[in-house]
């Protein structure tokens, strides 16, 4: 019997909904808040809760189950080492959904999803900061060189 078998299907395969989820809770923990439909933020948000959960609990089997959802390392070790001492007093309760408003294209209904509590930097890590260096890099004399 097939009870209890339900979830949002979010008109993908099973595969692509799995690959979707985790790729979503990487951002999420690497960026502390992402814009996405309001469907897709409304199945993430349990999962985060599951994750934070789970890295809370500080054991070698956490950590591998840990990284088998999330198959980064990087974010293995945010979620162990900085959200478990951050989230420690929480009991639950460790994302929030904001309604945003409707896309442009197709009046899909967007929404914000973040972490309580976040470090508002954690937005800007892969911003790259425009130095001198870079813009002489750009020049046109040094692009008349590599055509030459």
């Amino acid at each position: 019997m097939r009870h209890a078998l339900h979830h949002k299907k979010l008109n993908r395969t099973s595969e692509h909904r799995k690959s979707l989820i985790k790729n979503m809770l990487n951002s999420l923990i690497k960026y502390e808040q992402i814009t996405t439909t309001l469907p897709k933020a409304k199945v993430l948000k349990p999962q985060i809760d599951k994750v934070i959960t789970l890295g809370k609990k500080d054991s070698l089997a956490n950590k591998k189950n840990l990284f088998s959802k999330l198959q980064d390392k990087i974010n293995t070790r945010k979620v162990t080492n900085v959200l478990s001492k951050r989230y420690l007093n929480r009991k639950g309760g460790y994302s929030r959904i904001i309604k945003a408003r409707f896309r442009y294209g197709d009046r899909a209904p967007l929404a914000i999803i973040e972490l309580v509590d976040r470090d508002i930097n954690a937005k800007k890590i892969d911003i790259k900061k425009k130095t001198k260096e870079s813009k002489s890099e750009t020049t046109p004399e040094n692009t008349k060189e590599i055509k030459k």
